[in-house]
């Protein structure tokens, strides 16, 4: 059944689309709005050093699971527990494949709504005033319009399998992601006011970094931005091959996802001082006003003084977050479509047909009642289901998983020092420092 499994054919294929499952609107949304409201420097410090200590650990557990079980994220689990807890392990899998489909739910929305800011400024570009006004103007029937786009999108790529959609296309739209960026920070840096912002989030300020929040903030955050309790890294992990060096490929996203969130600081950041500087209201309260405002109408109006070049700036702004959404709605559908083909024997494509047709129906049924679930879905996710599930990847690594788990191999740890102290860190440390993220965001 291995052998015949599609897979990556690259590390480097790998690399770039496990970065691209991570790096998404947390990176370059999220992660500068939350620099920006808790200290800038001093939560970029606290946000290295816990991505260190806490993300990298749990995406190393839910790769390395997946990869060396060689199978999709209810079978890995499954097998990873043993007969004893075998259907403990099942049933997580299956909650985890409830929890990609939350996230498509809810992240093929917010996906749809920055394709049209970024349709928007090419209509007004060409003179269509009334249909870039509309465009850049949240309404029900816009998300009703746009989120089947991005869902048909995200499809298309789907069914041409692993290699050739998931491995091609994430290795093409991540270094258009990384050029954009670049571009835009280069620009951004030349404006007045942007060395303000440059400054605030480069310098840290000492006195901050033992505040409770922000070490929970950033430690939430690093923890989110990698995409981990969903089983996107699990079966792009089962994708590998067993004699990799998923240690080295783990790093290596991290480093990639954590760069661009830090990239994306160095254009946001500055860009809210250039706003401030031309009389925009970016602060209230010591806060950002808030994240809605800030991408879709704060930066949007600033660029817009900018004239022509501001349109095409707000364009490449917009095209730069619909990459990053892209880039993470397939991987968490690949979660789902894995499970289908390889434990119900469904075709790629009736199996990508029908995960569509279940985002598309859970997503209408949020925009139509929007004011109640939207929030509502993004918090039981993040705030609950995400925490739950990388605490169990932790301890099915660290306690269940026996056999073949060179993490509870006595003879083997016996031989390697530096990999005892790394199952001791995975076993008790990590738990206890999620159990904090996870007691403090219920609380």
């Amino acid at each position: 059944m291995a052998t015949s499994r599609d897979s990556f054919h690259s590390r480097l294929g790998f690399v770039l689309a496990s970065a691209g499952a991570a790096i998404g609107l947390g990176n370059i949304w999220g992660f500068p709005t939350q620099a920006a409201n808790n200290g800038g420097g001093a939560f970029l410090l606290v946000y290295l050093i816990v991505t260190v200590l806490l993300a990298l650990p749990a995406l190393y557990a839910e790769v390395y699971i997946g990869n060396k079980m060689q199978t999709n994220p209810v079978a890995a689990l499954q097998k990873a527990c043993g007969k004893r807890f075998a259907k403990l392990g099942k049933t997580a899998g299956v909650i985890g494949l409830g929890g990609a489909l939350m996230m498509l739910s809810f992240y093929t929305i917010v996906a749809g709504w920055m394709l049209a800011h970024c349709i928007s400024p090419l209509l007004q570009l060409i003179g269509f005033e009334e249909g870039a006004s509309w465009l850049a103007s949240a309404s029900t029937l816009r998300n009703i319009i746009f989120t089947p786009i991005f869902i048909f999108f995200t499809a298309g790529i789907i069914h041409q399998g692993v290699h050739g959609g998931i491995e091609r296309w994430s290795s093409r739209l991540m270094p258009v992601l990384l050029l954009m960026l670049l571009g835009l920070i280069v620009y951004i840096l030349q404006l007045d006011g942007a060395m303000k912002g440059l400054e605030i989030y480069l310098i840290p300020d000492f006195s901050q970094i033992t505040d409770a929040n922000l070490i929970v903030a950033a430690m939430g955050q690093a923890f989110f931005s990698l995409a981990i309790g969903v089983g996107a890294m699990m079966v792009y992990g089962s994708y590998m091959k067993k004699s990799d060096d998923i240690g080295k490929l783990v790093l290596s996203v991290a480093a990639l996802d954590t760069f661009i969130a830090f990239i994306a600081g160095l254009l946001i950041i500055p860009a809210l001082f250039v706003a401030l500087h031309h009389g925009h209201e970016v602060f209230a309260q010591g806060k950002l006003i808030g994240q809605g405002q800030l991408i879709f109408q704060i930066l949007p109006s600033l660029f817009n003084s900018f004239g022509s070049a501001g349109l095409i700036l707000t364009f490449a702004l917009f095209a730069l977050l619909s990459i990053a959404a892209l880039t993470s709605t397939i991987s968490s559908t690949e979660v789902v479509v894995a499970y289908l083909v390889e434990a119900k024997n469904t075709s790629r494509k009736t199996a990508t047909n029908g995960v569509s047709l279940v985002v598309l129906v859970a997503s209408m049924l949020i925009i139509v009642n929007f004011e109640l679930l939207f929030g509502l879905v993004i918090q039981v996710l993040t705030t609950i289901l995400q925490p739950l599930m990388s605490l169990f990847y932790f301890v099915v690594l660290g306690w269940l998983w026996k056999r073949g788990n060179q993490l509870t191999d006595i003879a083997v740890l016996a031989a390697n020092n530096r990999l005892k102290w790394f199952a001791f860190y995975i076993r008790f440390i990590c738990p206890a420092l999620i159990l904090v993220v996870f007691i403090h965001l219920a609380f």
